[in-house]
């Protein structure tokens, strides 16, 4: 369901590039983003910091895009999200000396700490490489090449991505013990 709500604006921004163009898409994705975070708020009472730096980003970018009519402000805002939030994972390793993935996770992964220092820099490293794809993608083709590649292209990578991090993290997971073995 989480996955759900996540994609919510994502797929209504695409549905609306395509049948009108970037500026309606851009306003729907706004107006979205933001049905998305109240509906968080009204059922679970907790919106996640991510969500809230989401939903500023696409509120400045896609405000931007509508107000100067110029498209190249929403063709940034995966860029500056990816970059913030591998920026976040690298300032938290380097000047706190804290992974944050593990004081997200922890509680529902047990992992020895070179394997999630491992984990951090590799998100770290796809956070920055997605945000140079997205603006290579954004600025050498067409909107409707980018339109394509943000949602089929950046969720599918995210998935490649996630299923060699959960192959590589596998060999880390402990088989918990049944109630007979001693």
């Amino acid at each position: 369901m989480k996955l759900l709500i996540d994609f919510f604006p994502i797929a209504l921004f695409f549905a609306a590039f395509k049948i009108w163009d970037i500026y309606v898409a851009t306003g729907v994705a706004i107006v979205a983003t933001i049905a998305q975070i109240a509906w968080l708020r009204y059922s679970t009472g907790k919106i996640e910091p991510m969500q809230w730096l989401s939903l500023g980003i696409i509120v400045v970018f896609g405000g931007a895009t509508i107000l100067a009519h110029d498209e190249s402000f929403i063709k940034w805002k995966p860029t500056v999200l990816y970059w913030l939030m591998g920026g976040a994972l690298a300032a938290g390793m380097l000047f706190f000396r804290k992974n944050f993935l593990k004081s997200l996770m922890g509680a529902q992964l047990e992992l020895p700490d070179n394997a999630w220092r491992t984990m951090n820099w590799s998100w770290i490293g796809f956070f920055a490489v997605m945000g140079v794809l997205n603006l290579w993608v954004a600025f050498n083709y067409d909107t409707n090449t980018w339109v394509n590649f943000k949602l089929f292209g950046g969720l599918g990578l995210m998935a490649v991505f996630v299923v060699a991090q959960a192959v590589y993290l596998g060999r880390f997971v402990k088989e918990p013990k049944e109630a007979g073995d001693s």
